[in-house]
């Protein structure tokens, strides 16, 4: 049984001044768990890596965007129609606020590189670092299962009846979706966040188990999904975004060697990392010096070849996201170019380094929605039968782009061009 108590009126410690939400209040158990080096670190590292090249005020970091979405889990856990006890409540807010320990340095960027070398996502490292670093003792300290918390924080409750509390954190239309849609827009200016969440949250209930929306809120279902969709065209696929982003990656392969985090063997060696240091390594390696000092100068890889299709077959819309696809493309139109190949990129928006590729998951959309009858039943509703924004949406996007050197632009487009064709689609299907 849990130590910690908490009446239904919940009693703050505090208040931190956030500015999307107004003041963030905070329990004295949440206090404490923010001040641990878990979550301390996320002050180092930013929520859009290579992204304040094209939004300047884009250096937000995950810090801010946990305590936002610490704050939109709490207001879920109140205002569901479901009996919560207090100790819930927090568990709750305290998973949000503990869902992203796990990013590396540069956030989702980093991502390749942990799957390649540590066989984990920053999930599992997430739910590594709650259940077995110096947090987990803090947590445990606070009368919480830390172990418990870990699966919570990447929405996995340990109850499977109780499903609903792990949307909240992790699903179609949760609370970090909400949190990063309208945060992203603020700090870039980019205008798409202008989301009612609160419309949204306010309409929730549980329905079989699961976290639900009252048919009342589809408009406001609709935005936010549209939200997402404009903001991932306009910032987190963004070309010039993507350029650095293409470029830091191969940095950070060229200095792997310099990068003990990918050999960590205890979640408090891994924490020891964080921007600031990474791109201290990359400055003083040989091997990456070069690309740190061009995109410093913002002398950037230049888009030479876009091509935008969409597919009903995911595994079809998927297939650059194999790497010996990619390296033989690269490599014919290197040869048609008449171009070094290291200097032919492939980029496309399923890869993992895409910042929230996830954001792009417009594929079948089954959202719970119901209508209540006069009597307050709950009927289930099918989403796509209800809304024809969400049903033109029911295809797999992908924007295929190769990237080169300013000077090769012209020489590089024409190849693509000509090995990628008017189908792309039909002619990678033959690699």
């Amino acid at each position: 049984m849990c130590g910690f108590v908490l009446s239904d009126a919940q009693e703050y410690w505090g208040f931190i001044k956030d500015p999307i939400y107004g003041y963030i209040r905070i329990t004295e158990v949440e206090r404490n768990v923010i001040d641990t080096m878990a979550v301390q670190r996320l002050r180092r590292i930013r929520q859009l890596a290579g992204a304040e090249f094209v939004y300047p005020a884009a250096n937000h970091t995950r810090f801010e965007h946990v305590l936002g979405t610490m704050f939109l889990a709490g207001v879920v856990s109140e205002s569901l129609p479901v009996h919560l006890t207090g100790e819930e409540r927090q568990k709750i807010r305290l998973a949000a606020l503990l869902h992203d320990v796990g990013h590396a340095p540069f956030s989702h960027l980093f991502e390749p590189l942990l799957l390649k070398y540590m066989g984990r996502n920053h999930e599992d490292l997430s739910r590594w670092i709650v259940a077995d670093s110096t947090l987990a003792d803090v947590i445990n300290g606070q009368g919480f299962d830390a172990k418990e918390l870990s699966g919570l924080a990447v929405g996995r409750p340990s109850k499977s009846d109780r499903s609903f509390l792990g949307q909240i954190i992790s699903s179609s239309f949760d609370v970090d979706k909400m949190d990063f849609v309208v945060r992203d827009s603020y700090h870039t200016g980019a205008g798409y966040g202008s989301v009612d969440v609160f419309r949204l949250i306010y309409t929730m209930d549980v329905l079989d188990g699961n976290l639900a929306v009252d048919v009342t809120a589809l408009p406001t279902l609709e935005s936010l999904i549209l939200a997402r969709l404009e903001s991932f065209k306009a910032i987190y696929f963004h070309r010039a975004c993507r350029a650095v982003q293409m470029m830091l990656l191969k940095a950070l392969e060229a200095a792997r060697d310099d990068l003990s985090i990918l050999e960590a063997k205890t979640p408090d060696e891994y924490m020891e990392w964080d921007d600031y240091m990474v791109w201290s390594k990359l400055s003083a390696n040989p091997r990456s010096r070069q690309i740190v000092r061009e995109i410093a100068a913002r002398r950037l890889l230049k888009c030479a070849y876009e091509r935008t299709f969409y597919a009903k077959d995911e595994l079809a819309s998927s297939v650059f996201t194999k790497e010996n696809v990619r390296l033989k493309l690269e490599e014919e139109i290197a040869s048609k170019a008449k171009v070094p190949v290291s200097d032919v990129g492939i980029d496309v928006p399923t890869l993992p380094s895409v910042p929230y590729h996830y954001a792009m998951d417009i594929g079948p959309i089954e959202i719970p929605i119901f209508s209540k009858t006069r009597s307050g039943e709950k009927i289930p509703q099918k989403i796509t039968n209800l809304s024809h924004v969400l049903n033109d949406l029911r295809v797999f996007m992908n924007i295929v782009r190769v990237y080169t050197r300013e000077e090769y632009r012209r020489r590089v487009g024409d190849a693509a061009a000509n090995v990628l064709g008017e189908s792309p689609l039909s002619n990678v299907l033959s690699y």
